[in-house]
């Protein structure tokens, strides 16, 4: 089973199914079960079971199983959890991430920014300059932002990801 307390992985589901659908992998019975069931042994509502088992299902983290009755014809869904696919989602989510923070350095980099000192607006260079450096908001005069911490944080966020 997977360690629901290592924060990467609690990180990702919380963020997938929020923190009731962590509780209703923490609380799920063992082998093949009903959605129901799985409402009953959590205490989670059903229609938040059943959100949370399609989401885990369309990121294979629960596979399902579907039985129809002989006699009336009803289809039964039966659900368990299949967690062995997660540190690929994990590595997936992270490449994805380093992308992002890469596309925000390299634009905080290469751009100028101002704020409004009430902290209305901060703009790219051009749109103050457009905007005769008065808040389009409040028309204060903008001034301009030092994104030196940003641009440090972004770097030391990217390097921490890429050596684990």
């Amino acid at each position: 089973m997977i360690d629901l307390d290592d924060r990467v992985v609690r990180g990702y589901l919380v963020q997938l199914l929020g923190e009731e659908g962590v509780t209703m992998i923490e609380k799920m019975p063992e082998g093949e079960v009903t959605d129901e069931e799985i409402s009953v042994a959590t205490g989670v509502v059903l229609n938040i079971i059943r959100r949370n088992l399609f989401i885990m299902n369309e990121n294979k983290l629960a596979v399902c199983r579907r039985e129809r009755d002989g006699n009336s014809g009803w289809l039964t869904y039966l659900w368990h959890l299949d967690m062995k696919n997660i540190d690929t989602d994990l590595s997936k989510e992270k490449k994805r991430l380093v992308k992002n923070l890469r596309i925000y350095l390299e634009f905080e980099e290469d751009n100028m920014f101002y704020v409004c000192p009430d902290g209305c607006v901060r703009t790219l260079f051009d749109d103050a300059a457009t905007c005769e450096f008065l808040c389009s908001e409040c028309g204060e005069d903008l001034i301009f932002e030092d994104n030196t911490q940003v641009v440090e944080a972004l770097k030391k966020r990217l390097k921490e990801l890429e050596q684990n």
